[in-house]
């Protein structure tokens, strides 16, 4: 699997891009940068979309791929987001007032998107890849998802807090690469567990719980406080981290 990052960071400013990963140019994860981050033909290459949760850093841009590329394709971009999510993602931001609703456009019966939804840890058949989403510690039904393709699995966990059952379950996988996050810096724990997010410090307790001797990626670093985080980071001395500071990053697993 080849995981391009097109936005990685926990807000929006000159240089720093909400999170969106591309998996093989045709799976992507979270929409937060997508519209801005690669060209309209290669958005319209994109077959199937994960929703982790309903923020708008990471749904916002599903409005503008959807304006990008309506007409161009001969099927519906396939959608899919946990129950609770997608009600708000259908209510909240394509209800007609925030945005068209393009469930819809150019037809009902020809739409440019199309909404599934699912249960917890429910498994999802998407043409190579196994998805198995399973709730993190986030607001609003947040999920995680483990990607499987062929001999490999990803984990991506996005936005979370402290969190269980995903590590339980990625551990009957071969998991190559863990993407997760840290938010807030040190001084900032009361702030990160309020609203269900990592210091460094809450990071660290958290990786004894992850398959062991897997490469780990952390994203959703605050714009505000880069440097910070980054340091505190590395003052951890885990092996196998990788800060991602630069959109468009290319992994291959």
């Amino acid at each position: 699997m080849i995981v391009k990052v097109l936005g990685c960071d926990g807000g929006v400013a000159p240089g720093f891009k909400a999170t969106s990963f591309l998996i093989d140019g045709q799976l992507l994860i979270d929409v937060g940068s997508v519209a801005d981050s690669i060209s309209i033909a290669e958005q319209s290459m994109i077959d199937y979309i994960l929703i982790s949760h309903a923020h708008l850093d990471h749904t916002g841009q599903l409005a503008f791929i959807c304006d990008n590329c309506f007409g161009m394709r001969d099927r519906p971009f396939a959608t899919y987001a946990h129950r609770p999510v997608l009600k708000a993602v259908k209510e909240h931001l394509f209800n007609d007032v925030i945005w068209p609703d393009f469930s819809k456009i150019p037809s009902k019966e020809d739409p440019t998107l199309e909404f599934h939804s699912f249960e917890a840890e429910e498994k999802l058949e998407l043409g190579d890849y196994e998805i198995i989403p399973v709730p993190v510690n986030h607001d609003g039904g947040a999920v995680g998802y483990i990607v499987i393709k062929e001999t490999k699995a990803l984990v991506f966990t996005l936005d979370t807090g402290a969190t269980e059952r995903i590590w339980e379950v990625a551990k009957d996988y071969n998991v190559v690469g863990i993407f997760t996050e840290v938010s807030f810096p040190n001084r900032m724990k009361k702030v990160a567990e309020l609203s269900y997010h990592f210091t460094p410090e809450m990071f660290k307790k958290e990786v004894s719980k992850m398959p062991q001797d897997v490469p780990l990626f952390v994203s959703h670093l605050k714009p505000n406080f880069n440097a910070e985080l980054c340091q505190e980071i590395r003052d951890l001395g885990l092996p196998d981290v990788t800060i991602l500071r630069s959109d468009s990053s290319i992994f291959s697993f």
